[in-house]
């Protein structure tokens, strides 16, 4: 069994970013369309807006773990879709040098607002082993909300391998704020993205190569940096 195939059995899978122009984002967006199609998520309306509430401990060990490049590291992160409480996840995306691993868990609004006010006792009762370990995070490693990241997401899907493409524009930061439900909250564009784009491709284990040369870009910068990092620089 191959390095990539052990990866892939252990829930793994390989994720590209990349930062490009909006002009580039807009004509790459044309060509996805005709050749893939959109996320059926995002079928009406070609996209999606995502606000995500990262929490880090103390010592903003995501932070320094993600600037030092450490091989293994987690983000943890409470997840919402336009501005509902419909859809709740908490999520901890998991790093492994070029692979990643989502595990999630779905909250109710109310088990959302208790999270946030530090009443996670709820997780021991749920049935999901991660909510277990969700708990044993928050409870060990102080972890905190620090910081909104807002977008807007257009994704594309390809069977083969779970290919998901996204582009996400428009990356705003809440800076101190952590109102998750507010819609109205005063969120700042991440500086160093305005006027520019962050795509992402995300597959097993197999890069089908008629895609790999679509989304391949003359001015594209290949990047290990993530929103949440662009959206930390203020306070950190």
């Amino acid at each position: 069994m191959t390095l990539k195939t052990k990866a892939n059995a252990r829930g793994y899978r390989h994720e590209l970013k990349y930062v490009i122009s909006d002009a580039d984002a807009e004509l790459l967006a044309i060509r996805l369309n005709a050749a893939l199609g959109p996320d059926p998520h995002a079928a009406k309306t070609g996209g999606y807006h995502i606000r995500s509430l990262y929490f880090d401990d103390p010592y903003d060990s995501a932070v320094e773990e993600k600037v030092a490049g450490v091989q293994y590291r987690d983000k943890w992160r409470i997840r919402i879709y336009n501005f509902s409480d419909r859809v709740i996840k908490l999520e901890r995306k998991h790093k492994n040098g070029s692979f990643i691993r989502k595990d999630s868990l779905s909250l109710s609004r109310r088990e959302c607002n208790a999270l946030l006010d530090g009443a996670y006792t709820f997780l021991l009762y749920r049935q999901e082993p991660f909510a277990k370990e969700a708990y044993a995070a928050l409870r060990t490693e102080g972890l905190k909300p620090k910081v909104l990241v807002d977008y807007y997401r257009q994704p594309y899907v390809f069977p083969l391998e779970d290919v998901r493409i996204t582009l996400d524009r428009n990356i705003r930061t809440g800076y101190l704020s952590t109102d998750l439900f507010n819609p109205h909250t005063i969120t700042y564009p991440a500086t160093e993205l305005m006027g520019q784009c962050v795509l992402e491709v995300k597959y097993n284990a197999y890069l089908d190569p008629h895609i790999a040369s679509m989304i391949q870009l003359p001015s594209s910068i290949k990047t290990a940096a993530s929103k949440y990092l662009f959206c930390r620089q203020y306070d950190c």
